[in-house]
């Protein structure tokens, strides 16, 4: 499936979501080694793993694709879509 620029920013965007509220839950819940977690705390944490790593793969293989129909290196394409996420331009959508 073809993605527009837009597309794949919108979805680094989520992706990077994603990874923010692993982060959070991880420092919420403390180190399960140093305090057990409970079964919600357990299957919360794996859930937001999973979703997390089902963005980023899409997100990887929808800038392959698009690399690949644009003609660019694939490290160019992910390098603009992450400074696009993490920079945006004043007035650009979403931003």
């Amino acid at each position: 499936m073809a993605h527009t620029f837009e597309e794949l920013v919108g979805m680094q965007r989520a992706a990077d979501e994603a990874h923010t509220r692993l982060r959070q839950l991880r420092d919420q819940y403390g180190p399960p080694t140093a305090h057990p977690w409970s079964e919600q705390q357990t299957g919360t944490y794996e859930t937001a793993l999973r979703a997390w790593r089902d963005l980023a793969r899409d997100v990887q293989a929808a800038v392959t694709g698009y690399a690949r129909e644009q003609g660019v290196a694939r490290s160019e394409a992910e390098s603009d879509v992450k400074s696009a996420v993490r920079h945006p331009t004043p007035g650009a959508d979403g931003a």
